[in-house]
């Protein structure tokens, strides 16, 4: 048997072993780490942002230090109890760590798998629980009270209702009804919408697209694109190139556009959905959404029992 095969596989056992532990306090500097870290939040919407940014992030970077750990094992106990064989056969060394790849890549992909489709549900229950816990009057050390959402409009300035109209931002009041502490915490919305660049507020949405020069197989086309602020009526004009076809139907900047004769010509193209909503009572609320599944996904989530008055999307 050639000494230095064995020398090589002697170098590779120990440092399999010494790689096993490095993992494995990686691993646990994760864990611990992300909770240390999230203790240090006294504040329970710090403890929200920092868990809804970070938690699954952290996670998965803690799942591949568990990983690296399984793959270095697996290499170092199966040296260790089938060294004879694999110093007899230099292939099996080869196909012993091909097989400690597979079954780390296996673990790997299904950690990727529930992280991405189980998880956000009880994560979703984690957050629920830290926004609707009753916050505490630093002052006095009394609970405060959560208004609901038409009580809370009284302390929200116009900005904040208009973010809170486009769905693009969603507050929540507590106020401590024995003094005059309000605490207004900031939440994103349901909806996307752009920070208004006069104003500030995330209240500016896409209004219309007109197809300006059309895309074909040798050159890009352009498309501008009209920004309109709910809230200040800002309006922003963009011009964005649209990359060449490769479809003679459809437009691979914007798939929900299709390129058709009578849109050519630079027409006008509608890109709203507007949703009007009766209650029994007679009241009436209008939304109005940027495409249809933006418009489907809220209906999915609107509660018509807190449909008690009117509110005019705009």
């Amino acid at each position: 048997m050639n000494d230095s095969y064995i020398s090589i596989l002697e170098i590779w056992h120990q440092s399999m072993y010494y790689l096993i532990g490095l993992a494995g306090l990686l691993t646990i500097v994760i864990f611990i780490g992300y909770y240390v870290v999230l203790l240090t939040k006294s504040d329970l919407k710090a403890k929200y942002d920092f868990v809804s940014l970070n938690e699954i992030r952290w996670f998965r970077l803690g799942h591949f230090a568990i990983g690296a750990g399984v793959f270095f094992s697996l290499n170092y106990f199966n040296l260790l109890i089938k060294k004879e064989t694999v110093e007899l056969a230099p292939v099996w060394f080869f196909v012993r760590l091909f097989t400690s790849l597979c079954i780390t890549t296996l673990y790997l992909y299904t950690v990727t798998l529930i992280l991405k489709y189980y998880y956000p549900k009880p994560l979703d229950k984690k957050l629920k629980k830290l926004r609707y816990t009753a916050r505490v009057n630093p002052n006095t050390g009394k609970k405060l009270k959560l208004l609901s959402e038409e009580e809370e409009d009284a302390y929200l300035d116009e900005g904040m209702q208009a973010e809170e109209d486009v769905f693009s931002v969603d507050y929540d009041v507590w106020i401590d009804p024995d003094s005059d502490y309000v605490k207004i915490e900031k939440y994103k919305g349901h909806l996307a919408a752009l920070e208004c660049d006069r104003c500030g507020f995330q209240t500016l949405k896409l209004s219309m697209e007109e197809i300006i020069k059309e895309p074909s197989d040798t050159a890009d086309g352009e498309i501008k694109k009209e920004y309109e602020c709910s809230y200040c009526g800002r309006i922003k004009r963009d011009v964005v190139r649209l990359s060449r076809q490769t479809s003679p139907e459809l437009n691979v900047s914007n798939p929900n556009l299709l390129i058709d004769d009578p849109l050519k010509n630079g027409t006008t193209i509608p890109v709203s959905v507007n949703v009007e909503i009766l209650s029994n009572k007679g009241d009436i609320k209008n939304y109005q959404f940027q495409n249809t599944e933006a418009a489907s996904k809220f209906l999915s989530e609107f509660n018509f029992n807190s449909l008690d008055s009117v509110a005019e999307e705009v």
